[in-house]
């Protein structure tokens, strides 16, 4: 096993590697900076990125859809700093994101990242969100708010992932894909936009099918996204957000022994098959969105309704077979000031309020098929949350910026099950997060510092008693932290760079870990206290002669201060299993006047522990990929056939580490080198 050292890096270290930093980029900034063309509105308040005293990534329609494979989000976010991504090819475990060590418990679905799709919550009062219905074929932008941002969201908030969907164009298009590729890989999609009048529109519908890499993986899933925008006047509009998805099968391979991955990367684990482990899931979205502009200010109101219809098959007996129909609804209100404030002084304050309704039941399993109902009941979660953020000009080279958020959530539960006893019930929790940030701007610099305080309560599924009775885990506390940053950025049209350092002091951190009468089912415990540091840099640079480079590097040392777990052991001082010391991005990219466009990339994992005890070690890895593509204009149509290369040097890494898995079945073995082809049409008729 290998042992790491404890490296600690004091204010003043860090200060003086962000303030050698500035020499490198200084020649470059005398040209037009572009930080404040880039306007970013996860923050709650509009704001350019010269102006956010924050870590922010923005991700481009090119990066997102050209020549990608689109299996996952994690392909168009590879190079956002601080973010670390597994397990691209498990469709029923779904994508497993990290931000600043936020997310890793998960097992399933996405913790402590706040997910809005178009202004819409995908993330429900709980905590817990998806991302098997995001529509990348239509998506334009994705803002990412790298850092805890419970001031600004409440539950859930390690970070905010902000999804924009194309609105519609002046000039009508119809565009038309199809791709395909090894292990089944087969995708076809539809998509229109356009304008009519006050009116614009984007509608566009999906098909995806993969046979997977390793056995008993299969998915199948259908997508239709559409975005409307009416303006009633020239101040007032109205957007109505429509998602339909319909996933009838995902295949859950399940985490395998390091002898059963030497004997056989694409085998399944045996009970996975036996007892047909995976799930499928249909699910609608629709939101509506007034926006009212006026001098005095800007009166913003949504609306949302989920339908979700899930079931769920794990690999044992007792219980193993899992449907939860779901109705997820909720508003919010927010009015940014505008002319009535003095100049240098922005305010916008708002509330929310969201519920989400689960109906649960559990049958056993029998060999795939439901069995005697075991477990019933109803779980409603309450969240309401109201919260003000303002923004102050001292001067041309200083702005200081301040929030504050109140959020109250309820979980109740109604035993519905009375055989084993009634286990109903109800648990509040209520937290207040403040924040506040300083940013210094010289030249086209900019320094910035910020602390704020976060909370994350378990998810409804967290909350589960290990006993596998009904109701509560009445031992689970929610997670509180303490965050603090201090960062560089500059940038123009041509490069772009930033530093920033982080330190974050947990309390009742949430982890994971395995029963062996429950394998595959995961339960959490809290760590006592735990702590969080370290440094992410980006670099951008993009020539005149169409080459362009994107690095980004991310150093984090996240361990446990003070913690005994559940079966006694004091791992106090342990790293957080599931999460590298060291992770990163290289890429390099070339767009000719020919409409000729390649990208060249290597994603970088470093060594990584897979459980609390710290007695298992995975491997680093670096897996490198191809993407070419050429567009040929021809009037009023144009096409764009494209190429990928996955796994281009066939590396032999995990796309997902199981934590504390019980039987040492942490690993899910990722595919060798494939292929993908596709092409684009798009035909503009008054092109």
């Amino acid at each position: 096993m290998q042992h790491y050292r404890q490296i600690s890096f004091p204010p003043g270290r860090v200060l003086k590697l962000l303030l050698l930093t500035i020499p490198l980029t200084y020649a470059a900034a005398e040209e037009q900076a572009t930080l404040d063309e880039i306007v970013v509105s996860a923050t709650r308040i509009e704001t350019s990125v010269r102006d956010a005293a924050r870590s922010i990534s923005v991700i481009n329609k090119e990066q997102i859809q050209n020549a990608t494979q689109q299996l996952g989000i994690d392909e168009a976010l590879a190079s956002v700093p601080g973010l670390y991504m597994q397990n691209r090819y498990n469709f029923t475990q779904d994508l497993r994101l990290s931000l600043r060590g936020f997310g890793s418990r998960s097992s399933f679905g996405i913790r402590g990242i706040k997910v809005m799709v178009d202004g819409i919550p995908e993330t429900l009062p709980d905590g817990q969100a998806q991302v098997d219905n995001i529509d990348l074929g239509s998506a334009e932008r994705i803002e990412v708010l790298r850092g805890p941002a419970s001031t600004q969201y409440g539950n859930a908030s390690g970070g905010v992932i902000a999804i924009t969907s194309e609105a519609g164009t002046a000039e009508p298009y119809v565009e038309g894909a199809t791709a395909a590729g090894e292990f089944g890989y087969r995708r076809l999609q539809l998509k229109t936009g356009g304008r009519f009048e006050r009116l614009d529109y984007m509608v566009n519908v999906s098909q995806q099918d993969f046979d997977g890499y390793r056995e008993h993986s299969r998915f199948e899933g259908k997508l239709a996204n559409a975005r409307l925008g009416y303006a009633l006047n020239d101040s007032d509009s109205l957007k109505l957000v429509f998602n339909h998805t319909d996933q009838p099968i995902a295949q859950d391979p399940g985490g395998i022994s390091a002898a059963d991955v030497a004997a056989d990367r694409r085998a399944a684990r045996n009970l996975n098959v036996q007892f047909d482990g995976g799930e499928s899931l249909d699910q609608q979205r629709v939101g509506l969105v007034y926006e009212r502009v006026r001098d005095p200010g800007t009166l913003t109101v949504r609306n949302h309704y989920v339908w979700r219809d899930f079931k769920n098959k794990l690999p044992f007996v007792s219980g193993g077979s899992v449907g939860i129909s779901r109705f997820f609804y909720g508003a919010g209100v927010q009015y940014a000031f505008g002319d009535i404030l003095p100049e240098a002084f922005e305010l916008s304050a708002g509330a929310e309020a969201e519920r989400q309704d689960d109906d649960r039941q559990r049958f056993d399993n029998n060999d795939g098929e439901p069995g005697a109902l075991v477990f019933d009941q109803n779980e409603q979660v309450d969240s309401t949350g109201a919260y003000m953020h303002a923004r102050y000009h001292l001067s041309d080279a200083w702005t200081m910026s301040a929030g504050i958020r109140y959020d109250q959530i309820t979980f109740d539960i109604s035993d519905r099950y009375l055989a084993d006893g009634d286990d109903s019930g109800s648990i509040d929790f209520n937290h207040v997060s403040p924040s506040l940030g300083l940013n210094y701007k010289f030249g086209e610099h900019v320094l910035f510092a910020s602390y704020s305080n976060s909370f994350e309560t378990p998810t409804t599924t967290e909350l589960a008693n290990p006993d596998a009775s009904g109701g509560f885990n009445p031992l689970l506390e929610p997670q509180v932290a303490d965050n603090f940053e201090l960062g560089y950025k500059t940038g123009n049209e041509q490069v772009y760079f930033e530093i920033a350092a982080f330190q974050i002091e947990l309390e009742d951190e949430l982890v994971p870990f395995e029963l062996a009468a429950f394998p595959g089912r995961t339960f959490y415990s809290n760590v006592g206290r735990s702590d969080r540091r370290g440094i992410e840099t980006a670099f951008t640079w993009n020539g005149e002669s169409g080459f362009g480079v994107n690095l980004s590097y991310t150093w984090s040392d996240f361990r446990f201060d003070e913690f005994t777990d559940e079966n006694g052991n004091d791992l106090s001082g342990n790293n957080l299993p599931g999460l590298p010391e060291h992770f990163g991005y290289g890429s390099l990219s070339w767009v000719s006047g020919q409409g000729l466009y390649a990208v060249f990339e290597t994603v970088y994992s470093g060594e990584l522990f897979a459980s609390n005890a710290n007695d298992v070690v995975v491997d680093n890895y670096a897996v490198s990929n191809l993407r070419v593509s050429r567009e040929f204009d021809q009037g009023t149509w144009s096409v764009r056939p494209y190429l990928g290369l996955n796994n281009l040097f066939n590396a032999r890494y995990n796309s997902n580490i199981r934590i504390n898995a019980f039987g040492n079945r942490f690993y899910e073995p990722a595919p060798e080198r494939n292929v993908y082809l596709g092409v684009v049409v798009n035909f503009e008729p008054q092109g």
